[in-house]
């Protein structure tokens, strides 16, 4: 939809003017995965895509959500501002605005929202971290409290964790929050220091494919693997104080993985060890120009998804594999959370048409789901857009 329909949608639904339209973007993440909660760094870049957030100021001391996929209008008094509802999408943007509440902001005035996303929903995209960050943007510039992007991105991962009950960590929040055009974020998600890097790809296209196999992440598989790597820390700590498994290196995981006795809880520290080093070399080939090298550490990284950290599952390692078959593709690798969802490969511009046939052939006739795919473009973050 354009602005100016969504315009139209705020006034059908309100029978009012929107006084401020919002807009923040999903993320893809090219490397780095299930380090964010781990300490480490991650590599994610900001899309074109994202949710939009039109408002209005009402008189009536009560916040109204709608979103243009639900019917209803669902309206709370500022004292229900800070208690999730059963089961809610509204989880999402109300998680926001308590967290606004707890930090000691006053809502002395009520608002009319509308909300519409193209973040394919499930996909791994991020589409919940977009709707959280392009609610703190707004709020925050409504309510004037001066927080910056990143306290922003905070305020978005806290209120996943205490409304969607997702033991997420920063980077999608990070990512939807400071993108920035043409470049990916080189993020260490324990200092929150970042360096925004260009992504020069000549010839070469980023690749989103979406299984249509939705990923939960409050299935609770994702808080679990959450809780063995809290484990791994422990019995680590047993031979060396440490507070995540980033802070070792390869060559030290491996002098001490022994006092890891759990054994599902050694894949878990071995994947996020060793996806902190591919993340630094990928960094570090891309400013090289060695997109070869960058595209192995991609292949790399799914292997020890699959394997290691076990949350690919048979539709994004099919969606792999046959990406893997074809001539152009330089890498190709899960992206998000897992479980389901995409996968990103880096595609030589006369290789995108062949990928997009056989890839999309392969996968249907053996998941028997028809996928989807889109040429990323890389876009900037949360904006006041009218």
């Amino acid at each position: 939809m354009t602005v100016q329909e969504l315009k139209s949608a705020f006034q059908s639904a309100y029978g009012k003017t929107a006084e401020a339209v919002y807009f923040s973007p999903g993320r893809v993440n090219l490397i780095g995965e299930h380090t964010d909660y781990n300490g480490g760094s991650v590599f994610p870049c900001a899309l074109s895509f994202g949710t939009y957030l039109l408002l209005a100021k009402n008189d009536k001391k009560v916040i109204n959500f709608k979103s243009l996929n639900q019917p209803e209008i669902i309206s709370l008094g500022f004292d229900q501002l800070t208690t999730p509802l059963d089961k809610s999408w509204v989880n999402y943007p109300l998680g926001v605005i308590a967290q606004f509440v707890k930090r000691g902001v006053a809502i002395t005035e009520g608002y009319d929202i509308l909300i519409w996303g193209n973040v394919p929903n499930g996909a791994g995209l991020s589409s919940s971290a977009a709707l959280e960050v392009v609610t703190a943007y707004a709020f925050n510039d409504q309510l004037e409290t001066g927080f910056n992007r990143t306290v922003l991105a905070q305020i978005g991962q806290k209120s996943e964790h205490e409304f969607a009950l997702v033991n997420c960590g920063i980077m999608d929040q990070f990512a939807s929050a400071n993108g920035a055009k043409d470049h990916a974020i080189h993020l260490n998600c324990d200092t929150l220091e970042f360096e925004l890097v260009p992504v020069k790809l000549e010839g070469v296209k980023i690749l989103i494919s979406n299984t249509h196999s939705p990923h939960k992440l409050d299935s609770g598989a994702y808080n679990q693997r959450v809780a063995e790597c809290k484990l791994a820390v422990e019995q680590l700590n047993k031979v060396r104080p440490l507070k995540y498994l980033a802070e070792l290196t390869e060559a030290e995981f491996k002098s001490i993985e022994s006092a890891i006795t759990d054994p599902v809880a050694h894949k878990r520290a071995r994947h996020v060890v060793g996806e902190v080093q591919r993340t630094s070399d990928a960094v570090k080939a891309l400013k090289a120009g060695d997109l070869t090298l960058f595209g192995q550490l991609m292949n790399a990284s799914h292997v020890s998804l699959r394997d290691d950290y076990e949350v690919t599952g048979p539709e994004l390692d099919t969606m792999a594999a046959e990406a893997w078959k074809i001539d152009g593709v330089i890498g190709s690798r899960m992206t998000g959370g897992g479980f389901g969802g995409c996968t990103v490969s880096l595609v030589k511009d006369e290789a995108i048409d062949t990928f997009i046939k056989e890839v999309g052939a392969a996968y249907e006739a053996k998941i028997g789901i028809k996928p989807e795919f889109y040429i990323a473009e890389i876009g900037n973050g949360a904006c006041k857009i009218g």
